[in-house]
């Protein structure tokens, strides 16, 4: 991204003010996140989450019973597409819904986006109204991705920031830890509609404690200026673009839709960086401030847990695996990413803070290394080489990040850039996600059938590992540097 003159205005997590104006506090406790003050605040955070990762993989353990009581075999691709865009383009679109509607109402209408197209899916008598209630599903995931950052930034002090996000966080590793078991289940007893049902119900219920917990005032100091049409339309082509080279036959298709989804990926930062009022905060394109390196480190460590797409696959095919067994080994990765976390979020102190940002890449480029080097070896204890090394790998993901969300959301005292910074995290992740399915089909394309294509899966994206090392680097350099800097304030 361009650089533009340093501003003094790029504090960073330390340096925030604590939320609503009170004493700067530095630490907080898991039992005051989740006191009668804000627990309900708090579940409804981590539920926005959970829904929306649960849904991806319950929809994936769904679809081919779906397809054997409606039909549709040559949409099976574009139902997880068509989520996926519409997720991407309502994720920029969360902080300007959030300062014209408030906390509770931004999130009333998300659950009921998600709930809609939920209902929608359950009802849905073809494939073709599946994919368009898949639609209405991702523009309600797609808010809900964002608002949890947003609204943990704005309904809860600084002090609980770290444990909240941790929460937050962790929802991801949980939803892909529980949404194969719930959608095998429906699948198992033949009545996939009733897993929709179910996430019907989980969002109206959420979406009622949301308008009863979170505050309902939409704040008075936020005016985005104008919707920023020309970014929002070039970060939804890209990921239009992407997605199509994850389903496209492995080749020139592939390559032509990869490369046109890098091109809108640049023009969308060209075009951004000189908005009146861009999608992505100004600081992000400051030289010096280091919320763009958050971004990127951000998304190259989540873009990892999309292996656990392929992992049952190779669990199964490789060293025969039952499909339970496999099923278990898929969600290694994720299984590392929530129970790290959640000790992770525990820490407050701002020098260890960035000690585990700059581990967490280093971390996942290790397990990823192992992982690769040992697809050849042919031994009965294999298996539990992989699964600690993916763990491993997992564990990096959890360890940073807490403390990425964090110095994100602390990156500008601001209130509209600091609301689009925290939003931001929601569309980092949905578009290196986005991409990162893309590019592991790709890998493993390459590498062929059986143990080649799961070594150069783990290699490829062990060298996006290693570049995430680099720019957790410039990133902690960048942070170092703004907090020596004289603020203005």
């Amino acid at each position: 991204m361009s650089d533009e003159p340093e501003s003094p205005s790029s504090e960073l997590p330390s340096a925030a003010p604590a939320s609503g104006g009170t004493a700067a506090r530095t630490s907080g406790s898991w039992s005051e996140l989740f006191s009668a003050e804000h627990a309900s605040a708090s579940l409804v955070l981590a539920g926005g989450i959970a829904v929306f990762a649960m849904n991806t993989f319950v929809t994936a353990a769904l679809l081919p019973s779906a397809i054997a009581d409606i039909g549709g075999q040559e949409f099976f691709a574009w139902v997880t597409t068509a989520f996926l865009v519409a997720s991407v383009f309502a994720s920029m679109l969360v902080a300007r819904v959030l300062a014209s509607l408030g906390a509770a109402w931004a999130y009333l209408l998300a659950f009921a986006l998600f709930a809609a197209g939920s209902l929608g899916a359950a009802l849905a008598p073809s494939m073709e109204l599946l994919v368009a209630t898949r639609i209405v599903q991702g523009f309600g995931g797609g808010l809900l991705a964002g608002l949890s950052y947003s609204v943990t930034r704005d309904a809860l002090p600084r002090h609980l920031w770290t444990r909240a996000t941790g929460l937050v966080s962790a929802m991801w590793g949980l939803g892909t830890l529980f949404g194969p078991a719930v959608g095998g289940i429906f699948a198992q007893i033949d009545f996939w509609r009733g897993a929709f049902g179910l996430l019907t119900l989980m969002s109206v219920a959420l979406g009622l404690m949301a308008l009863r917990s979170l505050p309902r005032q939409a704040p008075r100091d936020r005016n985005f200026g104008r919707l920023p049409v020309p970014s929002l339309t070039m970060l939804v082509l890209a990921a239009a673009a992407f997605s199509i080279a994850a389903v496209v036959p492995t080749g020139w298709p592939t390559t032509i839709a990869l490369i046109a989804g890098t091109a809108l990926i640049a023009a969308f930062i060209a075009v951004d960086r000189s908005a009146g009022s861009p999608v992505l905060p100004h600081i992000t394109y400051q030289r010096g401030n280091p919320l763009k390196w958050i971004y990127l480190v951000m998304g190259i460590l989540s873009s990892a847990a999309i292996v656990e797409i392929f992992l049952p696959k190779f669990g199964q095919d490789l060293i025969g695996m039952s499909p339970l067994l496999a099923a278990v080994f898929g969600v290694t990765i994720s299984v590392g990413w929530s129970f790290v976390q959640l000790f992770s979020a525990s820490v407050d102190d701002p020098q260890t803070s960035r000690r585990l940002m700059a581990m967490g890449p280093v971390l996942l480029t290790s397990g990823l290394v192992i992982y690769a080097v040992t697809q050849f070896v042919d031994a009965d204890w294999i298996a539990w080489i992989w699964a600690g090394s993916l763990i491993l790998a997992g564990s990096g993901i959890g360890v940073a990040f807490p403390h990425l969300n964090v110095a994100a959301m602390s990156s500008s005292d601001d209130p509209i850039e600091g609301s689009k910074a925290a939003a931001g995290l929601g569309t980092a992740e949905l578009i290196s996600n986005t991409i990162a399915s893309a590019l592991v089909g790709v890998l493993v394309a390459l590498g062929g059938p059986g143990a080649a294509g799961a070594m150069t899966m783990g290699a490829g994206l062990a060298v996006l590992g290693g570049i995430g090392i680099l720019c957790a680097v410039i990133m902690l350099r960048r942070i170092r540097a703004a907090d020596t800097m004289p603020s203005n304030a």
